[in-house]
């Protein structure tokens, strides 16, 4: 039994992370560089939270669906938002990915505890804040299935957004390779000069692609504060989950199916600690270095092997300027 409750609570981590890395593998695509992918995640999970809190506090009896709705929608909106701010500076205005990126974490995190703060007040202090009708749909699990002994706990036991994370994945996989536009998009990420000079509009993917990865990791931000907090705001708790997403674009070798067995064995190794008996606490904090020690041994694994495969988009991070191609 522990064993299961351990894969269980990995999954449950690994779930917020797999939303980031999607999304930022899908941005990485393009060639752009998004290091604002933890602000974005901090971004959303606070959107949804008061679309949830707002529609919840404007009516005496709050249906679960509804609050669902608004806050899933508000989510994408608020996490797109800060994908097209990052969009128009380094695309349009060709300012540094890195700098961008940062700089957007770094407001992201600060507007997620700013109005974290703020809701907090107004629901009567810190710790106050309860979204329960909401959160139940968010945790509600499949029926039937999820009375099934051990296969029910193990694979049916999580709320709709965890299997949307895999869906999603799954089905940028298949995008990436299988489509056409997604042929064109990797082609971006590797020689956008060659790329426009077949005629593909660089601007416009690469638009598309940075501002859907974040209202996909946005989602990530979602998951935390309903599934997995079950309604509720704690200032930076969030952790750094936002930069073991970003990890785990490398680990996973930007391929979105290795992201999904990537985030469960990351969710695991976050938490090994709490399973290991007489660890101290900087033992504990060793621990924790698991998932990036992991990926370096990975990221010196891919480039001695020098596959071209498991290379990252050649023009990644760099800014396209046409007139030079």
């Amino acid at each position: 039994m522990l064993l299961l409750t351990f894969i269980q609570n990995a999954i449950s981590q690994g779930i917020s992370i797999l939303f980031g890395a999607t999304g930022e593998i899908v941005t990485e695509k393009s060639g752009n560089l998004n290091l604002g992918i933890p602000g974005i995640m901090y971004m959303g999970g606070i959107a949804g939270l008061m679309g949830a809190f707002f529609y919840e506090k404007s009516t005496e009896t709050p249906n679960a669906f509804i609050g669902l709705v608004i806050s899933f929608i508000v989510t994408l909106l608020a996490s797109a938002l800060g994908g097209l701010i990052y969009s128009v500076l380094t695309i349009t205005l060709r300012a540094n990915q890195n700098v961008v990126g940062l700089a957007l974490t770094t407001f992201g995190v600060g507007f997620g505890n700013f109005f974290g703060g703020s809701i907090s007040k107004l629901a009567g202090g810190v710790g106050q804040i309860s979204v329960k009708t909401t959160a139940s749909a968010y945790r509600a699990k499949l029926p039937l299935l999820h009375d099934i002994p051990v296969i029910g706990d193990l694979l049916f036991s999580y709320g709709f957004l965890t299997y949307l994370s895999v869906i999603i994945s799954l089905l940028l996989a298949y995008f990436l390779k299988k489509t056409r536009k997604g042929l064109n998009l990797r082609a971006i990420g590797e020689d956008p000069g060659a790329a426009d000079a077949a005629g593909i509009n660089v601007s416009r993917y690469k638009y598309i692609s940075t501002v859907s990865g974040a209202a996909i990791a946005g989602l990530g931000g979602l998951y935390f504060v309903m599934e997995y907090l079950g309604g509720t705001w704690t200032n930076n708790g969030f952790g750094d989950r936002g930069w073991l997403a970003i990890a785990l674009v490398i680990l996973a070798l930007w391929k979105p199916v290795n992201a999904i067995w990537g985030s469960f064995l990351f969710g695991g190794l976050y938490i090994l600690y709490i399973y290991l008996p007489g660890l101290t606490r900087a033992t504990q904090e060793l621990c924790k270095m698991l998932p990036y020690v992991v990926t370096i041994i990975v990221l010196i694994l891919s480039s001695k092997r020098n596959k071209q495969e498991n290379q990252p988009p050649a023009s990644l991070g760099q800014a396209y300027f046409r007139e030079e191609r």
